[in-house]
């Protein structure tokens, strides 16, 4: 069934923030006994911070399940609606992680899922973000940094890859990843931000580890 392009627009706006703002790693925490994500290391619910909790497996599932929805919310629109809703459905899911409506608009910084987006939209690109995430990661040793270099290459791979469209769907996405990652930013600048690995990495927020304030 046919849609006129004001509902159409809607259905894969709302398709896609529903899928993203699923907080897989605040459902896997809490079904698993790990306690509530949000008051645990930085406070974040992407599976960065699921780490904290010492269960690998639980972040692991985190990171699959907020990279899949943005895939899944992708393609479910391609489906319903038409490839030509597919860049806007993936948008709203990316904002969705961000901003989900379930916790009060308290969400994820978007890495996983932009991955999840990007590999819907353009998988060639999506491999490239894999390939320079991890480059990065072994050289610098900094996630976050990782993610930075990575998101900012993926939208001119998509210029090359699929044309201008695209690349300017995928450019918003990562100059809002990019303000989401402010706070690691400052920290790399000033040399405090937390290696991969790294035992004394200090979560923001004032918040240990085990979820107990800092002294």
């Amino acid at each position: 069934m046919s849609m006129d392009p004001v509902t159409a627009t809607i259905t894969a706006i709302l398709i896609g923030y529903l899928c993203g703002s699923v907080p897989f790693g605040v459902i896997l925490t809490r079904a698993f006994g790990a306690g509530d994500l949000r008051q645990i290391g930085s406070g974040n619910i992407g599976a960065t911070n699921v780490l904290r909790t010492g269960r690998k497996g639980l972040a692991a599932a985190t990171l699959l399940g907020d990279m899949l929805k943005g895939t899944l919310a992708v393609l479910l629109v391609k489906y319903a609606l038409g490839s030509d809703a597919m860049p806007l459905a993936g948008l709203a899911a990316f904002f969705g992680h961000l901003f989900p409506v379930w916790l009060r608009f308290k969400g994820g910084k978007g890495v996983a899922t932009f991955l999840g987006v990007t590999l819907a939209l353009v998988w060639p690109a999506a491999l490239g973000f894999v390939a320079l995430w991890l480059i990065s990661a072994w050289l610098t040793r900094y996630s976050s940094l990782s993610a930075l270099i990575a998101s900012l290459a993926t939208p001119l791979m998509a210029l090359y890859l699929d044309g201008t469209l695209l690349a300017l769907n995928l450019s918003l996405m990562t100059v809002v990843l990019w303000w989401m990652h402010r706070a690691n930013i400052a920290r790399l600048l000033a040399g405090t931000e937390g290696r991969i690995g790294s035992k004394n990495e200090r979560p923001a927020g004032g918040i240990q580890t085990d979820g107990t304030p800092k002294a």
